[in-house]
């Protein structure tokens, strides 16, 4: 029996190395696109790597960049691929209002480029391609919660260009009769989420101030509300997707909404921590305020214990004056800002018949006992005189 062939972009990413080892899993062939780099930069993917020189192998890597039409049409014709996920994006929505000319070229154009090499190589019949859309599409939401129906009103140059990705993918479907779908992911987060997005910059932090390695958390926005699932559930809808008899598109979410505040406080909780929360706008802060000795030594480790307890000293819950642990530093500010974010899966779950496995509890405390046990690393290597990585965003 011949083996799917399926090509991800952007497999080096966290949706792409879950995706391609789901794949794998499910006998694929799959192919992956990635940027030529100084450094080899595969690291959520090395253990389902296969060296070039293996016979037969489910995972192959390519060199490739969505801004390079030639690039991308040449590795589409080689590989003739059944199914293609579109998962590069300049991602972070922050970092986009820097970049914007970047983010269309690659986000939004960088779609156009894998729709028409599909179409001039005569593969509209083979080919399956799932675009990568996103919850951001909704912006300044015109109606709680967001639906397939919802209109978009996007906030920022990501958005926009992931508006103009989604229409083109329509466009394409619509004209040329192309299996073509968009998946509108809402945020979706994991142990191997990039440490700059705000889910691992959270979990990872606390990690390290527990541990005695950082004082403080310099936050954004902290009253921004997402619908945060888990990755491992939302690259199984992707998959679903492409698996229906006529494309479509569809809301992938949990149907909960959650500050970035509560993140925080469930996070510290996590690890037997009490978060709380004084101020307003920028000059917001978080104390600790109490802590469960018994959680904490057995998520943490009791030789941590006693240096860490000495925060809580200067904090009560109607006096805090000791150091915060979380502090608004207003350079993380969106010139425009997205506040609140909350999708509906119905279709998803009636269609497809997606249910994700995790909540949000099991989520963070997934994240939060990957990133103590990654810290505790960094911590022995230090504690020997090696170098470590620094993490300052």
């Amino acid at each position: 029996m011949t083996k799917k062939i399926a090509l991800i972009t952007g497999v080096t990413g966290q949706d792409g190395a879950y995706l391609a080892e789901y794949l794998i899993k499910k006998e694929y062939v799959v192919h992956g696109i990635k940027r030529r780099a100084s450094m080899f930069n595969t690291e959520r993917i090395d253990h389902i790597y296969q060296d070039p020189h293996v016979d037969n192998r489910n995972l192959i890597l390519h060199y490739g960049d969505m801004t390079d039409s030639m690039n991308l049409t040449r590795i589409i014709q080689e590989v003739q691929p059944d199914e293609i996920y579109n998962l590069a994006a300049m991602s972070h929505v922050k970092v986009s209002f820097e970049t914007p000319e970047y983010t269309a070229n690659a986000d939004g154009i960088g779609t156009l480029r894998l729709l028409e090499a599909i179409r001039l190589l005569g593969l509209t019949q083979k080919t399956r391609i799932y675009q990568a859309s996103t919850s951001e599409l909704y912006g300044m939401v015109q109606e709680v919660p967001q639906t397939e129906k919802t209109p978009f009103y996007p906030r920022s140059p990501y958005g926009v260009a992931k508006l103009y990705a989604y229409w083109i993918t329509v466009n394409y479907r619509e004209a040329y009769n192309l299996h073509a779908s968009n998946g509108i992911l809402f945020n979706h987060e994991s142990p191997i989420r990039g440490e700059t997005f705000v889910t691992r910059k959270i979990t990872r932090a606390i990690a390290r101030i527990v541990l005695g390695m950082q004082d403080t958390i310099f936050m954004g926005n902290l009253s921004a509300q997402r619908d945060w699932g888990h990755a491992k559930d939302y690259i199984k809808a992707m998959h679903l997707i492409l698996q229906q008899e006529k494309p479509d598109d569809y809301v992938i979410a949990t149907g909960i909404t959650t500050s970035i505040r509560d993140f925080i406080r469930l996070s510290g909780e996590e690890l037997g921590l009490e978060i709380t929360f004084a101020g307003e706008n920028a000059d917001e802060k978080g104390y600790l305020t109490a802590i469960d000795e018994k959680v904490f030594n057995s998520k943490v480790g009791e030789q941590y214990f006693e240096a860490f307890k000495k925060r809580i000293q200067k904090n009560t819950s109607s006096n805090m004056s000791g150091e915060p642990l979380i502090a608004v530093d207003p350079q993380y500010f969106r010139p425009t800002e997205v506040e609140l974010l909350i999708g509906d899966a119905t279709k998803a779950r009636e269609k497809l018949g997606w249910i994700p496995k995790y909540d949000l509890k099991g989520l963070i405390s997934e994240m939060i006992q990957s990133d103590i046990d990654l810290m505790k690393k960094d911590a022995y290597l230090r504690e020997g005189g090696y170098r470590t990585l620094n993490y300052f965003e």
